[in-house]
């Protein structure tokens, strides 16, 4: 029975080894991408603060003059010293100053450090000319079959005695044996972060049924965002109030964060305003503004959603480590490498046992 746990545990391994160095070497890349894009391409994403941002309409304006493009999604910063990023029509970004409205940088999201890792982590780059992604599910059965790994090395450790005992490290030893006592010990620590990583990484391409699983644990029902009412378009042309708009959705959540401004795609869309409600971990609030009247047409607190609801909401920040600071970043940088680890040492251990 050991033998054959152990020959799947290495069939896996072989199966999916390159997909999982990959995925590791990326995840933990992401963890720092944008910080290394800001570090290395400064002119293009750092702006020196100033006493006050643009407002929202002038800064568009500015953007769509200068590039030729309506924009259709905002993205501020937090920090004073961040560019804002805007999503043009065409599908394609800029990098705006939002103290006087200068586009640094006019790029296509994927070529960033950030979004280029970004897809390598998520669908191995591959797009057919549908615009497609079928390697997604390849993405996740290797997360899938990562959690099989998990499982199978910690039956494989824990079914003999003396178990506690093999959880120690013995520096001395030989190094065969130490990268032996790493692979457990590192495996038996890490087996619930691994795990919820791998779960939450599917989460983002197979959500039904991860949603389905965290609902039959949980015992609850994860809440879908509402819908709001479409828009009655004015019979004159009239300018979006975006501004005016953001100030009336400032009154329904004031103590909430702006994450990002959806604008109109039709005339019939209302402007979407992503917020970040005081208890959320990530922004899963809305509020949504006719863009003719600026008039509030509906909104949705997501800090007031079932326990199942911000339980299925937490998985983006847990998945990414942030959400408790540099520390549980860098202890995520660990779990990101461990992967790759295991699978270099696991096809190690089987070189040496059949090519000694």
């Amino acid at each position: 029975m050991k033998l054959w746990l152990r020959r799947t545990h290495l069939l896996l391994a072989l199966v999916s080894g390159l997909f999982l160095i990959c995925l590791s070497l990326t995840g933990a890349l992401l963890i720092y991408a944008k910080d290394i894009q800001y570090l290395t391409q400064s002119d293009k994403w750092t702006v020196t603060p100033a006493a006050s941002a643009l407002d929202f309409d002038d800064l568009i304006k500015h953007v769509s003059a200068s590039t030729k493009q309506p924009v259709t999604l905002l993205m501020p910063e937090q920090r004073s010293d961040l560019a804002w990023q805007l999503q043009l029509a065409n599908n394609r970004y800029v990098s705006v100053n939002p103290y006087n409205g200068q586009v640094l940088h006019e790029y296509d999201y994927y070529s960033t450090i950030y979004g280029f890792t970004m897809a390598l982590h998520r669908w191995l780059l591959y797009e057919d000319g549908d615009k497609n992604r079928p390697l997604r599910n390849w993405v996740s059965v290797c997360a899938l079959i990562l959690i099989i790994e998990i499982l199978l090395g910690f039956y494989i450790w824990v079914k003999p005695k003396n178990r506690i005992k093999r959880l120690a490290i013995k520096r001395k030893a030989k190094f065969r044996v130490l990268m032996y006592q790493l692979h457990t010990v590192l495996g038996v620590y890490f087996l619930i972060p691994l795990i919820l990583i791998a779960y939450t990484g599917m989460a983002f391409n197979w959500k039904p049924q991860t949603k389905a699983l965290l609902e039959f644990v949980m015992q609850g029902t994860v809440e879908e965002r509402p819908k709001p009412p479409a828009v009655i378009p004015p019979l004159a042309d009239t300018p979006l109030q975006v501004q005016k708009a953001f100030d009336n959705a400032q009154t329904v959540f004031p103590e909430g964060k702006l994450f990002r401004i959806y604008l109109p795609k039709k005339p019939t869309d209302n402007i979407g305003f992503r917020i970040e409600n005081p208890g959320e971990s990530h922004a899963y609030s809305w509020v949504w503004a006719n863009p003719y009247s600026a008039d509030i047409v509906a909104s949705y607190d997501a800090s007031q959603s079932s326990w199942t609801t911000q339980t299925w909401n937490f998985k983006y920040k847990f998945h990414i480590g942030d959400f408790a600071g540099p520390i549980v970043q860098l202890l995520w940088l660990l779990l990101a490498l461990s992967p790759l680890y295991f699978t270099i040492s696991g096809i190690y251990f089987w070189y040496k046992r059949h090519y000694k």
